[in-house]
């Protein structure tokens, strides 16, 4: 299947016309990464000459410094080049997921002029790490879907209404998990519905490296010296957080931040490690990317759901053949903070949770 990919670039114009070049901001990103110049020149495969060439574009464009060099110490970025580069990255965070929906609604307009085979597989499912790992491996056995990243609250609605074939979810273990299933209840049919189980995985605070404001639970929030940024309105994230909040006595409405929100767990992790926020709720894997401490807070499900008949289909079968695979499963216990024993299990939706009710349920499905 041939794959659209949608990348966002962004630049700066000055009043002269000028713009500050696009591989400058990569070299930037690199040079804080590697901690010197010469070792992201090596890993860009860009000359030490014309490194030097682009930081002193930049310089000139803003008049002030973007890199300090320190005798045995390799090179660090100003505050300024660490503006550039959270900049960067917060944009890449943001706009990632929704720019490749975009691509996958495009591939599959494509290839339904082009195929004369069945439709695709159509996966509508909240972002995460281990969903984001099976289109990777979905794309490398060049099996056909089409992917669209929505809210936990958005993915069990469209398989309801037919929009989609496999919905992407997560529901909390232990005590926030029967508020979330009776969240969700509404799109859901314990009768005719199963599940296919991807990982378990950790959310939790996010908060700068060695956590210098002590942030260690959901009343520490409270604090006036503390600004939070949220995820956004009907996330799965952040209703698990408002369940945590309320189980500690916790007035959300007293939270600085509470109701900002961004769209992806990467953008809160890239929110707080530009200093815009103290802390942040999320996975863990893009805490640890960001170089962020994180303090774990509760352990979730994330699974697909889809109707018990399809899973019939050649092409569930192919699925469940790689979410099964130990290739599948080491890449994901690969993700901080992510746990892949059960990734594969198929069960009814009324064997997993039993307090949703159904009639006729008798355990895992083959």
């Amino acid at each position: 299947m041939k794959r659209i990919s949608i990348k966002p670039q962004w630049t700066i114009r000055f009043p002269d016309g000028k713009s500050l070049p696009t591989r400058l901001l990569e070299l930037l990103a690199q040079v804080q990464d590697s901690g010197s110049l010469s070792a992201a020149c090596h890993k860009s495969g860009t000359s030490y000459r014309h490194a030097w060439d682009l930081i002193r574009q930049g310089e000139t464009l803003f008049d002030a410094a973007l890199l300090k060099m320190e005798r045995g110490r390799g090179s660090r970025l100003t505050t300024l080049g660490q503006k550039l580069v959270w900049a960067d990255q917060r944009i890449q965070a943001r706009l990632s997921p929704g720019l490749e929906s975009l691509a996958s609604e495009l591939e599959a307009e494509i290839e339904t002029v082009l195929r004369t085979e069945p439709a695709l597989l159509r996966i509508h499912a909240s972002h995460g790490f281990a969903i984001e790992t099976l289109f990777e491996f979905l794309s490398a056995r060049d099996i056909a879907f089409e992917r669209k990243y929505v809210s936990s609250l958005e993915a069990p609605a469209a398989l309801r209404d037919g929009a989609c074939d496999l919905a992407g979810f997560h529901i909390p273990l232990g005590a926030q998990q029967q508020p979330a299933l009776r969240h969700y209840r509404r799109w859901m049919d314990p009768a005719r519905q199963a599940i296919i189980d991807l990982a378990t995985r950790r959310q939790g605070l996010m908060v700068a490296a060695g956590n210098p404001l002590k942030i260690y639970e959901p009343r520490d929030l409270l604090r006036d010296d503390v600004r939070f940024i949220n995820r956004q309105r009907n996330s799965g994230t952040r209703f698990l957080l408002e369940g945590l909040m309320a189980e500690a006595g916790v007035d959300s409405d007293a939270v600085s931040g509470f109701e900002q929100g961004e769209f992806t767990h990467a953008a809160v992790a890239a929110y707080v490690a530009s200093g815009m926020a103290d802390a942040g709720f999320g996975l863990e894997t893009p805490a640890r990317r960001f170089k962020l401490d994180f303090i774990p807070l509760a352990n979730e499900r994330y699974f697909l759901m889809c109707d018990e008949a399809a899973l019939q289909a050649p092409v569930m079968r192919d699925v469940l053949a790689i979410v099964q695979g130990s290739d599948f499963r080491a890449a994901v216990d690969a993700l901080p903070g992510y746990d892949a024993r059960g990734a594969g299990r198929v069960q009814r939706l009324a064997s997993a949770f039993p307090s949703l009710g159904a009639t006729g349920a008798t355990g895992a499905l083959g």
